[in-house]
């Protein structure tokens, strides 16, 4: 089974990985970034890193006793995935610096085609897409954004070629990335102005180093680490639902109680969500609300109005003069895999297949695209996303051996098995009642359905992915 993987993040690994453990070596990852990481490798920006616990977030096939830290930091997270790749050989494998163009299904042959900008393309049996949620940049709507003149960039881009020592600086956006680099830039900006369109809920973490005794603990004995992985699972697991109205008060208050830090009395009333925790996602940091008492940190509130030659101007008239704008605007987090340009079954796109939202069958395969498989795709988000892809490319590869077994050409999901799927995961994530509060993120379409996130435990999708329902999909032989 001739197979090309677009994405060398996680998902990608992931799935190299599990192909290469079934003896199938005939795949291809195709990878427009000059190596391998995702998101890992995109988002250098200062204070970057993940707000799931290492112990959890990592591979289970490659466990890692020498963290430095309960959370790892962007550059350990990356030095992680080059590892995994290397010892796991799919290095060979990759084409890194090439960038996948369109993508199209060959009903005659039961092939897809796949172009790239380098020129090169790849015929193969199947398609696996591990672009994931946040391959696609969100950029804000700002009149006069294009006439500024001074440095501008997005945090998934950091510019580390520019100093920004004694600059002037707005940061426009204040969710998850913000939340982790304003804290660093205050350190030596001169003046920075953060733009809040809605307060987060922002929790602290315990994250001191682990101590050398600790770290040669870990090491002497790897099942400390296994049994870590056990308790934050546990953990985790107990909160993904909210459906215990004690926990989310819970949470809350420790989050509320955080902001006392802040001292101006004005500030820590505008830092203050008016939704419930969980409603977005929820952050966390140690260094978030401190850096308010800081005097070159400004928190923003009143809407924007435009932005000009050299300045922000908000809706009461002030205008901001800056040297330096920064974009945490996020990503375009529910286009997934119709971010490449695929056409399956009678000439249709994908991108119009989904135009009332991202659809699939367990986030894995969606109708009328044969053969084509997604890594952490549609309402598969919740709780450590590295567990959610390890169970989605169990179930890619169970696909894949009764295919090589049957002889088939190419399997799909049937409409009615992926319409019933969805219509009871719509359901329970009516259900979940934090989602459902009324404050904007990016875990809904502009037309309100939420695709982005799983509304059950870890377990049940790891129950569900594994037991597959032949019953839900359709064949084709070969020939």
């Amino acid at each position: 089974m001739r197979t090309v993987i677009v994405g060398a993040g996680p998902s990608g690994i992931c799935t190299g990985v599990g192909l290469l453990e079934a003896g199938l070596d005939d795949f291809v990852i195709v990878e427009k970034a000059p190596g391998v990481g995702g998101t890992w490798r995109h988002n250098t920006y200062p204070g970057a890193a993940c707000d799931i616990q290492s112990a959890l977030y990592s591979f289970s096939f490659a466990p890692k006793t020498d963290w430095s830290r309960p959370y790892g930091s962007q550059p350990e997270i990356l030095a992680y995935m080059e590892e995994v790749a290397e010892k796991f050989g799919l290095l060979p494998h990759c084409r890194f610096a090439t960038t996948v163009l369109n993508a199209t299904w060959d009903e005659s042959r039961s092939t897809w085609t796949t172009t790239t900008d380098t020129g090169e393309s790849f015929e193969s049996d199947l398609l696996v897409s591990a672009v994931g949620m946040f391959s696609e940049l969100c950029y804000p709507d700002i009149p006069g954004l294009s006439d500024f003149e001074g440095t501008c960039f997005h945090s998934a881009e950091w510019d580390w070629d520019h100093d920004l020592a004694g600059e002037r600086v707005a940061v426009i956006g204040s969710a998850a990335s913000a939340v982790q680099f304003v804290p660093e830039i205050v350190r030596s900006a001169g003046q920075v102005h953060l733009f809040q369109r809605t307060a987060n809920w922002v929790l602290p973490k315990p994250d001191t180093p682990y101590t050398q005794a600790e770290l040669d603990a870990f090491g002497a004995d790897p099942s400390m680490m296994a049994a870590l992985r056990q308790e934050i699972y546990d953990r985790v697991e107990g909160t993904l639902t909210f459906a215990d109205p004690r926990a989310v008060a819970a949470s809350q208050a420790i989050a509320r109680a955080a902001i006392d830090v802040v001292e101006d009395p004005l500030t820590r009333a505008r830092l203050i969500p008016d939704h419930p925790w969980g409603c977005k996602r929820p952050l966390l940091s140690n260094d978030f609300y401190p850096a308010f008492n800081r005097p070159n940190l400004e928190l923003v509130t009143d809407p924007i109005d435009h932005i000009d030659r050299g300045a922000v101007v908000t809706a009461d008239g002030r205008t901001r003069e800056v040297d330096t704008l920064i974009l945490a605007t996020g990503f375009r987090a529910t286009r997934y895999a119709s971010t490449i340009e695929i056409t399956g079954r009678h000439g249709v796109r994908i991108e119009d297949a989904w135009r009332d939202g991202a659809c699939a069958y367990l986030g894995v395969t969606t109708s009328g695209f044969p053969n084509l498989f997604m890594m952490y795709g549609p309402n598969t988000n919740n709780g450590s996303i590295l567990t959610m892809i390890e169970a989605q490319v169990d179930h890619f590869m169970n696909h894949v051996s009764r295919l090589t077994a049957t002889g088939a050409a190419w399997v799909d999901v049937r409409p009615e098995a992926m319409e019933i799927y969805n219509h009871e995961i719509q359901e329970a994530i009516a259900g979940v009642t934090v989602w459902n509060a009324g404050c904007n993120g990016y875990y809904r379409t502009p037309a309100g359905r939420v695709v982005t996130q799983w509304p059950y435990t870890m377990a049940e999708f790891a129950q569900r992915a594994g037991d597959v329902d032949w019953g839900c999909f359709e064949h084709a032989a070969s020939g």
